[in-house]
């Protein structure tokens, strides 16, 4: 395993320098993290609880000021609103008193000004809404869905706006093992077929693995970046053929055996 020793170049999306912030109580949350991610790549950030990922990506969404060191986005500096980024939190977040496709247009709406979107991106909306599994449900509102057919319609959402960023913080997380593995075969065809640029949180080592081009480690609070993994497994990849290939557990064993030694018990 070899220490990240990122640098920004005009060929990386997200930059990341020597990033530390500290909370107004005084908690170190962040402690000099680096690393960058290059156009079209999927990035996975795994690490201990509290070791300060979801700080890190709140901070690149904008949605947290920066206190110390150097943080791009797209070349600039890190805007909430922006349009070039999109952000899928872990819990869906659908608006109950609109129906699927509606919630799922609404990404797209706000990004528009609150403008009526032109009919052919609501023929999108329905092909995504499809592609996840939730053809039929157009209709149905939030209180009518499963948690995990929920986690769909955000996921839809998320892909149907046209940010060529997506930060995605642990968004099957509180998922059933089953529906899970569903929504992650969902997400690399999503991925596959527009090739955006992710940076993607998780706690699941296995999740990571299937997902990712390149998995960072982090530390134990205050997080940094203890690590890159770069996973040369084959494009595209079907999550149950992966279990039976020798590369994958090879991955699990490299990225668990840096993950262990930050864990606290």
């Amino acid at each position: 395993m070899t220490v990240s020793t990122a640098t920004t170049s005009s060929a990386t999306v997200i930059g990341v320098q020597h990033l530390s912030h500290r909370f107004a109580s005084g908690l170190l949350a962040v402690d000099g993290a680096s690393f960058d991610v290059a156009p079209g790549e999927f990035v996975v950030i795994v690490g201990p609880s509290g070791c300060g990922k979801t700080t890190i990506l709140n901070i690149i969404a904008g949605l947290e000021p920066k206190q110390d060191g150097s943080v791009t986005v797209g070349g600039g500096a890190p805007k909430a609103g922006r349009q070039d980024v999109a952000y899928m939190f872990a819990q869906d977040a659908l608006l109950p008193w609109r129906t699927v496709i509606d919630n799922v247009m609404f990404g797209v709406e706000v990004h528009a000004g609150r403008r009526e979107p032109p009919p052919k991106v609501r023929d999108e909306a329905r092909e995504l809404i499809a592609m996840v599994g939730l053809g039929g449900f157009e209709n149905a509102y939030p209180r009518q869905l499963s948690h995990g057919m929920r986690q769909r319609v955000a996921l839809a959402r998320t892909f149907l706006m046209p940010a060529p960023v997506l930060l995605m913080d642990e968004p099957f997380g509180a998922l059933d093992a089953h529906t899970k593995l569903m929504l992650e075969q969902g997400l690399l065809r999503l991925w596959e077929r527009d090739k955006r640029t992710v940076l993607f949180i998780t706690h699941d080592l296995a999740e990571a693995i299937v997902l990712a081009d390149k998995i960072l480690v982090c530390t134990a609070r205050p997080g940094s970046i203890k690590s890159e993994i770069r996973v040369e497994l084959p494009r595209p990849r079907e999550i149950n053929a992966l279990q039976d290939d020798p590369r994958y557990h090879e991955y699990y064993k490299r990225v668990w055996g840096d993950l262990s030694s930050e864990m606290v018990i």
